[in-house]
């Protein structure tokens, strides 16, 4: 049950925490709230259960570089830490030190929530999702067939991972490393050109509906079922 989830919520500022609880509850997990690092570490250190650690970086008492050390050292919990900076150097340091996803300050809180249920999914948290639908496209990961507007159409392999990721991950905006450490996994070290490749045939295949992967230009794509 999605309501015996818990994630811990850590800012300093209390209508951010509300913001990202009340859509974070209305999803159906149980949200736990600290207004420093000193406290998200207590709540941490209590509580045995948590799956997830939303977390500010500029805060009192503790920022949140010193609370992703300090978990780091005892836990592999998924992190995703918030700021208000849009400096590439504070992501490098986040993903140095372990953090999982890294937002920027102001962001959506429906793609925050999309990005926690991506994450919890991949952790084996979430029971992953075995049919996907969206935009007319019907995914059957078990039986591994794409159905558009009814029509069964035939996908290599790796074009069936990459729409499943896709779709999985929708209204999200993946980088190419991103898509490549996720469907041709971190043993691949070619091209990431091989990406706009198969997002390539993989749309023409889709007919109309490869019009729903979008092309963000010098990042990579997303997919707006």
């Amino acid at each position: 049950m999605m309501d015996t989830i818990k994630i811990l919520v850590v800012d300093d500022e209390s209508r951010m925490r509300k913001l990202v609880k009340d859509f974070l509850v209305k999803e159906g997990y149980t949200v736990l709230e600290a207004g420093d690092g000193e406290e998200a570490l207590e709540i941490f250190y209590e509580d045995k259960d948590i799956s997830l650690i939303i977390l500010d970086v500029m805060m009192p008492k503790l920022d949140g570089w010193s609370v992703v050390r300090d978990v780091r050292l005892n836990s592999r919990i998924p992190i995703i830490m918030l700021t208000a900076k849009g400096d590439e150097r504070d992501e490098l340091q986040g993903f140095e030190y372990g953090v999982d996803e890294y937002i920027s300050k102001p962001f959506s809180p429906k793609i925050l929530v999309a990005r926690v249920n991506a994450i919890l999914r991949r952790s084996n948290v979430i029971e992953p999702e075995v049919k996907l639908s969206s935009g007319g496209i019907e995914i059957d990961k078990a039986a591994h067939t794409v159905v558009i507007d009814g029509n069964q159409i035939d996908l290599s392999f790796k074009e069936f991972e990459l729409l499943t990721y896709f779709m999985e991950n929708k209204n999200i905006a993946l980088s190419r490393d991103k898509i490549l450490n996720n469907v041709w996994n971190y043993d691949y070290f070619g091209d990431a050109r091989t990406i706009d490749t198969h997002v390539k045939k993989l749309r023409s295949k889709m007919g109309e509906k490869g019009d729903l992967i979008k092309t963000i230009r010098g990042m990579g794509y997303k997919f707006e079922g």
